[in-house]
């Protein structure tokens, strides 16, 4: 038995050869479907990688609250007189954070920052950086471990000591060849102990702009209460500071008020992070304190709530839906592809009557003249998907460079392509191979 496929094999394999270009021409149709579908396997897996890395980077269950600093562009619409008729907010602050902690059951964590613009300097070096007042949770919510050093101690925490947690390139920076942990660095005009160095965390410029987070490897980290007590805190005013106008209206200690254009930031806090204990509740829970806040800040719409998880689960579902259809595409290239081979194994099935004929004559069965065109059959499919695999890696590799897409080339992708290829010819290889047996080899011998 073994004897006979083998022997059909070569007497297909030799049919195939004696044809070339047409075999390398039907083979066409498969090459480009399985280069269609490793090519869109690759994009749809480097996406969802990427959103996965995203969710990684703004963690689970989070609610994100940004304050919104009011550029002052909108007054131009202001009649004269108006001004002093906007409601005042206090704007986001620590209190906010109390007040959200003691009366909403379903948050988990709180985690505030201050962040303020720094000139570092150390040994001769200088280089602006972010200066960030956080407590603990903002590491653990971040996903943001500690490498060297420790976190902040309760006594930093509350005291408002000069101490701080620096990121990977400001160690890499300012302390390339020794260890920071106990060294002093200067930001701004405050002298700051190094406590402990963050790990390295690794993200794309494009999930940095689409996610809207700083990069936190060039950060340097100060307790919260020092960044208030010991650099700014905006919501400390003077009757001198504070003008007629409500909503955060300053004027400085000359008595000039903020230029058109200029932001005017009364806000203590510039963000928080709310963890919430179920992912059910999160767009609930965002809700209320959206409500909170609007009822705190006298209705004034000066802050963002936003929950990033079920952002990215929105983009998500698109992605998928989004590789549905290119997976749809190429499985129709792949079905033109086996169509071509059923029509090219037609027509030749018609050119080689004489010689099927023939071989039934010498005592072929008619089971060795399916197995020969179905053996020819998926010869040209396999040589088109491994063809196709080639052009497949090839193409996702330009998308990536290209396009600046991320593409991941999957084993299971490579091994679904090249096993629908082979299934491809076995399918539409046997119409013709069944109709090639049937011939009578009389009827064959005497066709011209």
């Amino acid at each position: 038995m073994f004897q006979r496929l083998l022997f059909n094999f070569m007497i297909a394999l030799e049919a195939v050869f004696m044809n070339r270009l047409r075999a390398f021409l039907t083979a066409l149709g498969i090459v480009f479907g399985v280069a269609a579908v490793i090519a869109m396997l690759a994009i749809g897996a480097g996406a969802q990688q990427e959103l996965l890395a995203q969710m990684k980077l703004v963690g689970t269950n989070n609610i994100v609250i940004k304050s919104v600093v009011d550029t002052g562009e909108e007054e131009e619409d202001l009649k004269e007189g108006e001004e002093n008729k906007r409601p005042y907010s206090p704007g986001l602050s620590l209190a906010d954070v109390e007040n959200i902690t003691a009366i909403i059951p379903t948050i988990e964590d709180v985690s505030p920052e201050v962040v303020l613009s720094v000139s570092v300097v150390r040994e001769g070096r200088l280089k602006k950086a972010k200066c960030v007042g956080v407590e603990n949770t903002f590491f653990e919510l971040n996903n943001l471990p500690i490498d060297l050093g420790r976190r902040f101690q309760k006594s930093h925490l509350k005291n408002g000591s000069p101490v701080c947690i620096i990121g990977k390139n400001i160690q890499n920076q300012f302390f390339s060849s020794e260890n920071p942990v106990g060294k002093r660095i200067k930001c701004g005009n405050t002298w700051l102990t190094v406590i402990g160095v963050t790990g390295k965390r690794l993200v794309s410029k494009q999930s940095l702009t689409s996610l809207g987070i700083r990069d936190y490897n060039s950060d340097i980290y100060v307790p919260v209460q020092t960044a208030l007590m010991r650099f700014k805190n905006r919501a400390m005013l003077t009757s001198r500071m504070l003008g007629g106008a409500g909503g955060g209206r300053f004027i400085d200690d000359e008595g000039n008020g903020p230029k058109q254009g200029e932001a005017k930031n009364y806000h203590q806090l510039d963000r928080l992070v709310v963890r919430v204990k179920d992912s059910d509740l999160l767009q609930s829970t965002a809700d209320i304190v959206a409500r909170m806040l609007h009822r705190r800040h006298w209705e004034v719409v000066d802050y963002e709530v936003t929950v990033p998880e079920l952002l990215i689960k929105q983009q998500q579902r698109t992605q998928d839906l989004f590789n549905y259809v290119l997976g749809a595409i190429a499985g129709i290239s792949l079905l033109v592809g086996g169509i071509g081979i059923m029509n090219i194994m037609l027509a030749s099935v018609l050119e080689r009557i004489k010689e099927i004929g023939l071989r039934r004559s010498l005592g072929a069965t008619q089971p060795d003249v399916v197995m020969q065109f179905v053996f020819e059959a998926v010869f040209i499919s396999l040589l088109g998907g491994i063809i196709g695999v080639f052009v497949g890696i090839l193409l996702a590799n330009i998308v990536s460079s290209f396009a600046e897409i991320p593409t991941v080339i999957s084993g299971w992708s490579v091994a679904l392509s090249f096993g629908v290829a082979a299934m491809t010819g076995l399918v539409f290889g046997i119409i013709p191979a069944r109709r090639a047996a049937k011939l009578d080899p009389i009827i064959a011998l005497r066709r011209e």
